[in-house]
């Protein structure tokens, strides 16, 4: 048995910086560290098994290094899609870096043993 068993979402922004890199991880980082899901146990298998579809959106994907991201992960394994999204929030006073806004959902799955 396999497939998506766990979808997660979380928001991440760059309020100065305007790193597109760094929306996206904490984005990633809100969807992990809110929840304490114990899915490989449960299904007794190793958290290293788990597969991990990340999705994100954010206004300038190609900007984004998914390496970066991957370093997020503390187990499991990540495959990423970067896709146009998100939002660019201009500075008030008109100069410097927009806030940036990312968005990203995580599909986690596990193969189980029959």
């Amino acid at each position: 048995m396999s497939g998506p068993m766990i979808v997660e979402f979380g928001l991440g922004t760059s309020l100065r910086r305007g790193s597109y890199t760094e929306a996206a991880a904490r984005a990633v980082r809100a969807a992990l560290w809110r929840n304490s899901i114990n899915l490989a146990e449960y299904m007794g298998v190793s958290k290293e098994d788990m597969r991990i579809e990340v999705s994100i959106g954010c206004a300038k994907p190609e900007v984004v290094d998914v390496a970066v991201l991957a370093e997020v992960f503390p187990y499991g394994e990540a495959s990423f899609v970067v896709e146009h999204g998100g939002l660019d929030v201009a500075r008030p006073e008109g100069v410097g870096n927009p806030t940036v806004m990312a968005q990203a959902a995580l599909v986690v799955s596990v193969e189980v043993p029959s």
